[in-house]
């Protein structure tokens, strides 16, 4: 099977590092386009504003504190993840593969890694799978487990090591 579209999913986790080596040999032995993409999860509380705080009867000056804390902390978390893939991209370049490059904020990974991979044509998705099972899966879910069972693509997912 050959593939066009390649779609890295990556994080800052050490299995991105295998994730993103496997999507480029992918790129490179099937002269395929790839898409680098980082997504940053929002808490519901500094996309919002801040409704939680104030309704806790927390003060207003602490409550606009918090929150001007938590757009700072994104707008850090936003900028480590270009430069992520920036340096992704450099290495996917001495291999003669100019990747697309995407880090944005979301509220849901899973669902952004599909709307995303769709939205740009995939026809495969590469990412890395944490290892929870049993109550942290249930409690914390699984990017992985849910791009496997709603991507418009094949998913390949890199396993932890054992």
């Amino acid at each position: 099977m050959s593939f066009h579209k390649i779609f890295a999913a990556l994080d800052e986790t050490e299995l991105s590092h295998q994730v993103f080596a496997q999507a480029l040999d992918m790129a490179v032995a099937n002269k395929a386009e790839m898409m680098l993409f980082y997504g940053i999860t929002v808490n519901q509380l500094g996309e919002r504003g801040m409704p939680i705080p104030v309704e806790l009867g927390m003060n207003i000056e602490l409550a606009d504190q918090a929150y001007q804390a938590q757009s700072l902390k994104i707008e850090h978390n936003l900028e480590h993840g270009h430069e992520l893939l920036k340096n992704y991209y450099d290495a996917a370049e001495k291999r003669e593969i100019k990747p697309e490059f995407d880090a944005r904020m979301v509220e849901d990974v899973g669902q952004a890694i599909c709307e995303a991979a769709k939205s740009w044509g995939a026809d495969l998705i590469v990412l890395g799978r944490r290892g929870r099972t049993g109550l942290a899966e249930a409690i914390l879910g699984s990017v992985s487990n849910h791009v496997v069972h709603h991507a418009s693509c094949c998913v390949l997912v890199i396993q932890p090591p054992e």
